[in-house]
């Protein structure tokens, strides 16, 4: 499982190296990010640029992690391949989540 977990000033990157979240590694990237989230103080950016392929274990994962979060703080999905997207469309979570374009160089770390 590929994360690679940045601490910025105004919140925490995490980029998914996989290139397919499915049934195959959903439960083992749910508890991986779990572990991480739970600690967060900040809101959570999670970079999906890598994933090509999400099924319905991948999404019930990420909306696990969502839950594991502080209710105060946000999970926002960055760089949504069409594949992906077309998944939190069709179910309608893309209503649910917030999902932007890829991060800029101005919001990572240096």
């Amino acid at each position: 499982m590929q994360l690679v977990v940045e601490d910025t000033e105004s919140h925490l990157l995490i980029t998914v190296g996989e290139t397919r979240i499915d049934a195959a590694i959903a439960t083992q990237f749910k508890d991986r990010l779990r572990a991480i989230v739970t600690k967060a103080t900040k809101p959570v950016h999670l970079d999906l640029h890598h994933v090509d392929f999400m099924d319905s274990s991948g999404l019930g994962a990420v909306i696990a992690v969502r839950k594991a979060l502080a209710e105060r703080l946000p999970l926002v999905l960055h760089a949504v391949t069409p594949n992906v997207e077309r998944v939190f469309r069709l179910t309608r979570m893309d209503s649910v989540f917030d999902i932007r374009p890829a991060i800029s160089q101005e919001e990572t770390p240096q």
